[in-house]
């Protein structure tokens, strides 16, 4: 089997070798751009299994190259950043990001955010089934089961668990679920997010305070994960 190919676009030379030793070690092949310019054709050219982008580039704003690949390029972009503050969180994943780590980072962690966004871009979901440890959904028939036993979810609240499930692994942001779940003029009321999660919890997690399957991404939105 091929190694999953990653391409880093980052002008930090010790960020780059810090980068390129832990993902070869961990079984992926490592390609490197050190400016916008160069790192969009090297992805035009060879299209990697995942992109790690820096907003911080010499030659342009990483927000505007995440644009740019988002018009063609359809596999996961990491950010990886010093931003942390929540609007460009929530500007980059807005705008395409699969996800977002901030620097410094948990090496682990890192390699657990690209191999979940790698699977999740590489399964079939479609219209089929997801099952994990003791949740079982039913796409096509529109039922959701927890140890075998069914559970009853309004239209609202399956709606927006089939949404964070096939978007498994990736944060999707309150402007984003509200907007797909209520439609537009939604946007703002995060308040309908709170109470709908809060529900969902309690009907899917065996603990609803100590969620395994939703997660809070605080101040951005939430991520759906499964067990390993």
């Amino acid at each position: 089997m091929s190694k999953p190919e990653i391409l880093i676009i980052d002008d930090e030379a010790e960020m780059l070798r810090l980068l390129e030793i832990t993902l070869e070690s961990n079984d992926f092949k490592v390609n490197k751009a050190v400016r916008a310019k160069e790192g969009l054709i090297m992805a035009s050219n060879h299209p990697p299994d995942l992109i790690i982008l820096d907003l911080g580039l010499p030659d342009d704003n990483g927000h505007n190259v995440l644009l740019k690949l988002r018009e063609w390029y359809s596999k996961p972009i990491l950010i990886l950043s010093v931003l942390n503050n929540e609007s460009d969180i929530v500007k980059a994943l807005e705008n395409g990001a699969d996800d977002y780590i901030v620097k410094p980072f948990r090496t682990g962690e890192l390699i657990a955010r690209i191999r979940s966004s790698i699977r999740r871009k590489s399964s079939t979901h479609n219209d089929n089934k997801f099952e994990n440890k003791n949740l079982m959904i039913d796409f096509e028939l529109r039922t959701v089961k927890k140890n075998n036993q069914t559970v009853k979810l309004t239209a609202t609240e399956y709606n927006l668990l089939a949404l964070l499930v096939k978007n498994e692994g990736k944060v999707l942001t309150h402007h984003f679920l509200l907007q797909q779940t209520w439609g537009p003029g939604f946007q703002d009321q995060t308040q309908y997010l709170r109470v709908y999660i809060a529900q969902l919890r309690k009907k899917i997690e065996d603990d609803p305070n100590s969620p395994e399957f939703i997660h809070t991404e605080s101040g951005i939105g939430y991520r759906f994960t499964r067990e390993d």
